[in-house]
C-alpha cells in the first residue's frame, strides 16, 4: 500500500487581549479643592452619570488634564489614558494587528498516512480604547485635539450608539463590541487656534458636554501655589497676584498661568526666600520666568516685557505691604 498525503490548512484573525496598563489615580497631597474646583467636578460627575461624554475645554495650564484626573477618581474606576497625537490613526486607539502566529502538526499515527494540519493566525492586539470600553474604565483622551479628525472617527458610534466597531475582526465574528455600562470619557482640548491642533468635526462634539476653563479664581490658585511649594500664604498671595496682574497684559493674553506660580513659589521655597521687593533672589527668579510666560509686547522691536515686569513687582509687592501695614496696626482684640 502506498503512503498516502493528507493536508489541511485554515487561516483567521485571533484577538489578542493584552494586559491592562491602567492606571487608578486617587488625589495626591498637594490637590487643592475650593468652590470653585468642587464645582466644576460635580457638574462632570453628573454629566457623566448620565451617560455623557465630558470636554474640558481651555487654555494650555488651566490645569484641565489634573482636573480630569480628579473627576476620574471620584468615579472610583481604573483609568485608560491616552494623549492625541498628530500621527494617531483609529488603530492607535482601537487596535492592530500583531504579527502572525503559524502552528503545524503532523500525524503519522498509522504508517502509510501521513496527515499534515496548518493553521495560519493574524494576531489583532487591542489597544486602549477597546480594553476601556470591554471593561467599563474610565477613558481620558486628553489633548485629543491633537489627533487629526479621521483618527477620531471611531468615537462616534462609541459615545452614542454604546459599540465599537471592529472591522478587521468581522471574519471571526467579534467585529462589534458592547460598551461596558459603567464606561465614562473624559476629553480635554487646547482652543483650535494653538499650534498643532485641529478644528474637531462637528458630530463628535455634537456628543460632548463641554465645559470651558478659564483661569482658577485667585483663592484656588493661592492655595494651589502654597500645596505646591510649601510657602507661606502671605507669599503665595504676592506671588499669585503679580501672576494675574500681567494677564491683563496684551490682547486675549492667557499667560503666564497657574506653572508660573508654581515655579516661582519653589524657587522661593527652596532657597529659604520671601516675595518682597527688597530680595534679590525673588527679583531675579520672577524676571527669568515671567519674562519667558508673558505675552510678546514691544516697541520699536524692542520687548517692554522686563520693564513691565519690574512695574508689576513694584506695585504688587508695594500694595502688599500696605494691607499687611494695616493689618498690624490694628488695635488689639478689635477692629482697625
Amino acid at each position: 500500500m502506498n503512503n498516502r498525503d493528507l493536508a489541511a490548512a485554515s487561516s483567521t484573525t485571533v484577538r489578542v487581549q493584552t494586559e491592562s496598563d491602567s492606571i487608578r489615580p486617587s488625589p495626591g497631597e498637594g490637590f487643592v479643592s475650593t468652590p470653585f474646583v468642587e464645582d466644576v467636578t460635580e457638574r462632570a460627575l453628573t454629566y457623566l452619570s448620565v451617560g455623557y461624554a465630558v470636554h474640558f475645554s481651555g487654555p494650555s495650564g488651566v490645569g484641565k488634564t489634573t482636573l480630569a484626573l480628579h473627576v476620574a477618581a471620584k468615579l472610583g474606576r481604573p483609568v485608560a489614558l491616552i494623549h492625541g497625537d498628530d500621527e494617531f490613526g483609529s488603530s492607535d486607539l482601537v487596535g492592530r494587528d500583531g504579527g502572525y502566529r503559524k502552528r503545524r502538526v503532523v500525524d503519522n499515527y498509522i504508517h502509510s498516512v501521513l496527515k499534515t494540519e496548518e493553521e495560519m493566525n493574524t494576531l489583532w492586539v487591542d489597544n486602549r480604547l477597546t480594553t476601556a470600553c470591554e471593561n467599563g474604565y474610565t477613558l481620558i483622551y486628553d489633548e485629543f485635539t491633537r489627533s487629526r479628525p479621521e483618527a477620531n472617527n471611531v468615537l462616534l458610534s462609541v459615545l452614542a450608539e454604546k459599540i465599537l466597531n471592529l472591522p478587521e475582526l468581522r471574519v471571526s465574528g467579534e467585529g462589534y463590541l458592547g460598551i461596558h455600562a459603567k464606561f465614562c470619557a473624559i476629553f480635554t482640548s487646547n482652543p483650535e487656534e494653538y499650534a498643532g491642533t485641529h478644528k474637531t468635526q462637528d458630530a463628535l462634539m455634537d456628543r460632548l458636554i463641554t465645559i470651558k476653563l478659564g483661569h482658577y479664581d485667585r483663592e484656588t490658585e493661592v492655595g494651589i501655589a502654597m500645596a505646591k511649594s510649601g510657602v507661606s500664604g502671605e507669599d503665595a498671595e504676592t506671588i499669585v497676584d503679580l501672576v494675574r496682574e500681567l494677564r491683563g497684559v496684551g490682547v486675549n493674553n492667557h499667560r503666564p498661568t497657574i506653572r508660573a506660580s508654581i515655579a516661582i513659589a519653589k524657587v522661593l521655597a527652596r532657597r529659604n526666600a520671601r516675595a518682597h521687593l527688597g530680595d534679590p533672589v525673588f527679583k531675579w527668579v520672577c524676571r527669568d520666568v515671567l519674562n519667558v510666560e508673558t505675552a510678546k509686547v514691544s516697541r520699536g522691536g524692542e520687548s517692554l516685557m522686563p520693564q513691565k515686569i519690574e512695574e508689576v513687582i513694584r506695585k504688587v509687592c508695594e500694595r502688599q505691604t500696605r494691607f499687611s501695614g494695616k493689618l498690624d496696626s490694628r488695635p488689639a482684640g478689635g477692629k482697625g
